[in-house]
């Protein structure tokens, strides 16, 4: 019961940040295209990749069960926005922008993809090897 209240709370701590963000770049930048999902999708993507190395079997520092669970599970998966990503490239596409649909997808999977091998690599990089 209490890896599920950590996760809850690690959850409710990414829907923040993913609000925060997306929004930010959401004023930034327009939205004529969904920017913010894509930037909260691969930095996302990022942590989460960095986050399993370094804390994995063999990486530079171990965490317990529990807090990878909080983090990964529950922040990581409140922060990334996959739900939003799918809705707003149904939107783009009801409205006919299916260029915008299409690059939303490429660009959303392609750096998403470079963005955990990243996160993955940069964790192996500093902790000498070490890691998933």
């Amino acid at each position: 019961m209490w890896n599920a209240f950590l996760i809850f709370l690690g959850g409710g701590l990414g829907s923040v940040a993913r609000w925060l963000a997306s929004g930010l770049v959401a004023t930034r930048f327009g939205e004529a295209f969904p920017w913010g999902t894509l930037v909260v999708n691969v930095t996302g993507s990022f942590v989460i990749g960095f986050f399993a190395a370094w804390t994995g079997p063999g990486g530079r520092s171990t965490v317990p069960p529990a807090f990878r669970q909080f983090f990964m599970l529950g922040i990581c998966g409140g922060y990334t926005t996959f739900s939003s990503f799918s809705l707003q490239t149904l939107s783009l596409m009801q409205s006919g922008e299916w260029w915008r649909a299409g690059g939303n997808c490429i660009l959303s999977v392609v750096l998403c993809l470079i963005g955990v091998w990243l996160g993955h690599a940069a964790a192996l990089a500093l902790s000498g090897g070490r890691g998933a």
